[in-house]
């Protein structure tokens, strides 16, 4: 699964996912694409299902690009503990994804496989997702 080899903090505060992409909001490398519709944490865990759902549906054909990467540490304090005492330690890692980022892409299939595999890939986040094609983004 995906995870930062190293990172300057271990501890990170949440931010803000409100706003819309201004970056990573148009196809770079493939044809056809997955747009995040909604904001949201995805976890290394999801990103992998979707990753896998993918290429298996499309067996090795083409090439596939995840475009998001998680880099951002969350943390959870352990169960019945009282409030306060700090921040918990840090449990796993999430992408941080704003409303019409292009989350992966895909390239070297036909447009009806493409729109297959990303649809079954969309089914495996936690968000509303859609196709998108290189001639509509741009």
């Amino acid at each position: 699964m995906l995870s930062p080899k190293r990172i300057k903090y271990r501890k990170k505060q949440r931010g803000s996912i409100d706003g819309i992409a201004t970056r990573g909001n148009t196809i770079a490398f493939g044809e056809y694409g997955l747009l995040a519709l909604e904001p949201k944490w995805i976890t290394n865990r999801q990103i992998e299902a979707a990753r896998v759902a993918m290429t298996r549906h499309i067996k090795r054909g083409g090439k596939v690009w995840i475009r998001i990467f998680p880099d951002m540490p969350y943390t959870k304090k352990p169960a019945e503990t009282r409030m306060g005492n700090g921040k918990g330690n840090p449990e796993g890692w999430v992408a941080v994804v704003k409303t019409g980022a292009v989350m992966f892409e895909m390239g070297g299939v036909t447009e009806e496989l493409a729109r297959e595999a990303l649809a079954l890939a969309g089914s495996k986040l936690p968000i509303k997702t859609k196709f998108v094609s290189r001639r509509e983004v741009q």
